[in-house]
């Protein structure tokens, strides 16, 4: 291409839309064909070099990661970059929104230009890091979009992305990517080679893969999928435990005296109290009587039973509903018991304290029968009225609808809360079978769908 940048944009107002749009046909050109465009590059590095960002951003060899290192001041433009804002009066600044797009291209074309054939264990590391770009860029945390550790909290700008505004929802499709990524890496090799296997990053794609696989692993490459599950649920652990700190608060019990202790002394109650001890002449204050804070709450006995689909459409509701169970158990008082179920039911309730022991016990895929899962849940109901039956799954049982429908009614007839649950994770773009859904509205317990903190308030309500 032999124009100027200025010849080829035109002038003033239009000249900034036209630098703009060259940046996205580049991405574009880039993403649905693999092979170069000369004049559509020549014309980006011109735009690029003219705004002064670094000429990296067009090769997609670059990860973000190695750019930031190098300009260090474009990673707080990257954050919140692309999140949708709020439709205003003020006029549009066009040379901003070309500085955006070039940034914007930059993440768009390294997280969905994946290419074909083998992955490394490098390459998956550095997808990761650039998803997770898109994520903050997006205005969510880093695994947020994918259902991973980040989720459950505000974005990494500090706001709270309505996930419903961004067109498309590009939750799921994340997910298949990196899922399609680890796929196309030789896994059982590089989980063979500390070295290699020291290079990945735990993730719900990730986790899911070793999870199928744990099987044919032995040796080494069975210790570092161990090794790399147990990072991935002590990570999401941390997650979900903050929450449910948030979420189980009882009511005070005043019934019990409050611990003498300096810690729950009430410093502002006791100066009010003592008041009428005041000297005016000494100045000072005589205290007849020290008034303490209740720190004791009430807490009901209560059987909390989780009965999850393991087969492979809910493998990150099994991932973190195990881990929520294993958090619940650690409560006072609250007895858990858990149960998985494909074409078999298991009872998981033994190991029900440690995520990682339970999930290595599970066998995900297959298909479903809810009676049988059924059958083992219901004699672990003591006391109907101080029970809740969390179920997990996406109702699709085929031919065993009506049996598990009558048995769910006859549970919930008994007294047991009992809460249907379509999905746990932070994308809830989980398909319900509708079948279930309208028989679960009609019986006034609505199926819970979308992001975990869901699930969290509803088990507060009955725990608490």
């Amino acid at each position: 291409m032999t124009e100027s940048i200025d010849e080829l944009t035109g002038s003033q107002e239009s000249s900034q839309e036209n630098r703009r749009q060259v940046l996205y046909w580049r991405l574009l050109a880039r993403l649905f064909d693999s092979e170069e465009q000369p004049s559509l590059e020549s014309a980006s590095l011109a735009v690029v070099e003219d705004i002064g960002l670094p000429a990296g951003l067009l090769d997609p060899g670059t990860s973000v990661d190695s750019i930031v290192q190098r300009h260090p001041a474009l990673a707080e433009e990257f954050d919140g970059l692309m999140a949708p804002e709020p439709l205003g009066d003020s006029e549009r600044d066009r040379a901003a929104e070309v500085r955006r797009a070039a940034l914007a291209a930059k993440v768009l074309l390294n997280v969905f230009a994946t290419g074909s054939g083998t992955v490394s264990a490098k390459q998956l590391s550095r997808w990761q890091s650039d998803a997770g770009w898109l994520e903050k860029a997006l205005g969510c945390r880093p695994g947020e979009l994918r259902g991973g550790k980040g989720s459950g909290g505000k974005g990494s700008g500090g706001r709270t992305p309505d996930l419903g505004t961004l067109i498309p929802a590009i939750g799921p499709q994340l997910g298949e990517l990196e899922a399609d990524l680890v796929k196309r890496m030789r896994l059982r090799e590089v989980l063979a080679d500390p070295t290699l296997a020291a290079q990945l990053t735990p993730s719900m794609s990730l986790i899911e893969q070793l999870l199928r696989d744990k099987h044919n692993l032995s040796g080494v490459a069975l210790a570092n999928a161990k090794s790399l599950i147990r990072r991935f649920v002590d990570e999401v652990a941390e997650v979900l435990r903050t929450q449910v700190a948030k979420a189980t608060v009882g009511e005070l019990d005043r019934s019990v005296p409050p611990k003498r202790v300096f810690r729950n002394l009430d410093l502002d109650r006791t100066i009010w109290k003592n008041l009428t001890n005041w000297s005016p002449e000494e100045e000072r204050l005589y205290v007849d009587r020290l008034y303490y804070r209740h720190t004791v709450r009430k807490t009901t006995p209560n059987r909390l039973i989780v009965v999850v689909d393991q087969s492979g459409s809910m493998v990150d509701s099994m991932v973190n509903c195990t881990i929520l169970a294993s958090i619940f158990a650690g409560l006072p008082k609250v007895d858990v018991h858990l149960i998985a179920y494909d074409t078999r039911a298991i009872d998981l309730t033994p190991w029900v304290n440690d995520p990682f022991e339970t999930l290595l016990r599970t066998n995900l895929g297959g298909g479903n029968d809810g009676p049988i899962a059924m059958a083992m849940a219901r004699p672990k109901i003591a006391e109907p009225k101080n029970t809740v039956m969390v179920w997990i799954s996406d109702f699709y049982e085929f031919d065993r609808s009506q049996p598990l429908f009558e048995g769910i009614e006859a549970v919930h007839r008994s007294g047991v809360k009992f809460i249907p649950v379509g999905s746990v994770t932070s994308s809830g773009r989980q398909e319900v079978n509708p079948w279930f859904r309208e028989r679960f509205k009609a019986l006034g317990t609505p199926v819970i769908s979308g992001h975990i903190s869901k699930l969290v308030n509803e088990l507060k309500t009955f725990l608490a």
